[in-house]
């Protein structure tokens, strides 16, 4: 394969997984707004989701539900906008348009073109909620499209790279800015934290997956255990890297690429640290720093993986 072919169609989904990131925590802060009529909390929870995202707002705007949701969802010069991370998804599938199938095409547009005729002040009149649904469901099902018409060749596996790398470095990302301000304790959670946990779960469509595992009982102990260390549960670091991992794997085999190379050497440490750590490793070495260091592993393969397979030496392709 091409490696600007590999390059488009890995940046195409980790846009659109950015994307559907976005819409669910945007969701999510919104209904907590009208849960909780504190001002003063509403901000700071806002100030915590737009440092996850890596979005600047300025403090003024903080509290003001309007105007943020215009800046994460609508904004054409915040580049991680919901509205621009769907645009970037369509153009790279437009550059690579014979790689992927028709019906893939068709629903990237056809979801681009809705947001696009869509605007803060047309969401704000009635239920911004159903606005996001339909951003998660359009990506969900261009996902499902994706799995039902796409062979299972190399550009299928960087799709696959791209969404699980993405995700793995949303998780820990916000994760880490909650664990910034509340520690990881095994007792219950108190009254005034339980709609903060609550929605850290909402963010990653975890609380009832949680419950089937632990019940209703919001313990922080248990919420970062599952979100890290749960193998079965899709939207976990360590699910999410375990399919990065395979998906690595399977090119290194279609491309008879050696397995030895410093991408697969990363994302196998990394793995093998994900099965074996618990909450107290992470707790020993600080929350927050390590999962500051593993977003920075994650960036480190993201490099690797592009001197290995996108921007190699011509030398290197050749017999």
């Amino acid at each position: 394969m091409l490696s600007r072919v590999a390059d488009n169609l890995y940046w195409m989904s980790r846009y659109l997984e950015r994307a559907e990131h976005t819409a669910r925590v945007v969701d999510v802060n919104l209904n907590l707004s009208l849960d909780q009529a504190n001002q003063a909390a509403n901000a700071v929870r806002w100030e915590r989701l737009t440092r996850a995202l890596h979005v600047a707002v300025s403090e003024g705007n903080l509290a003001n539900d309007y105007a943020i949701t215009q800046r994460l969802t609508f904004d054409p010069k915040n580049v991680n906008s919901v509205v621009s991370c769907i645009g970037t998804a369509r153009e790279n599938a437009r550059q690579v348009r014979e790689k992927i199938s028709s019906e893939m095409w068709l629903q990237v547009n056809t979801l681009y073109l809705d947001v696009k005729q869509t605007g803060i002040e047309r969401i704000w009149k009635d239920q911004p909620s159903l606005f996001f649904m339909s951003v998660k469901n359009g990506v969900h099902l261009f996902q499902g499209i994706t799995a039902s018409t796409m062979a299972r060749d190399e550009g299928w596996h960087f799709i696959q790279l791209g969404r699980y790398l993405e995700r793995t470095i949303s998780i820990a990302t916000l994760l880490g800015e909650y664990l910034e301000v509340y520690p990881v304790a095994r007792e219950p959670i108190s009254t005034d934290d339980y709609f903060e946990w609550l929605g850290l779960l909402k963010c990653f469509t975890a609380f009832e997956a949680y419950c089937k595992v632990y019940n209703a009982d919001l313990r922080p102990y248990r919420i970062v255990e599952f979100l890290m260390f749960n193998a079965e549960f899709p939207h976990s670091v360590r699910f999410s890297v375990e399919q990065a991992v395979l998906a690595l794997q399977d090119i290194a085999e279609s491309t008879t690429m050696s397995k030895n190379t410093r991408v697969h050497r990363l994302v196998g440490r990394l793995r093998s640290s994900l099965s074996f750590d618990t909450v107290e490793d992470m707790e020993g070495s600080g929350a927050r720093a390590y999962l500051e260091s593993l977003v920075e592993q994650c960036l480190a393969i993201h490099e690797s993986l592009y001197e290995a397979y996108i921007t190699y030496p011509i030398e290197a392709a050749l017999p």
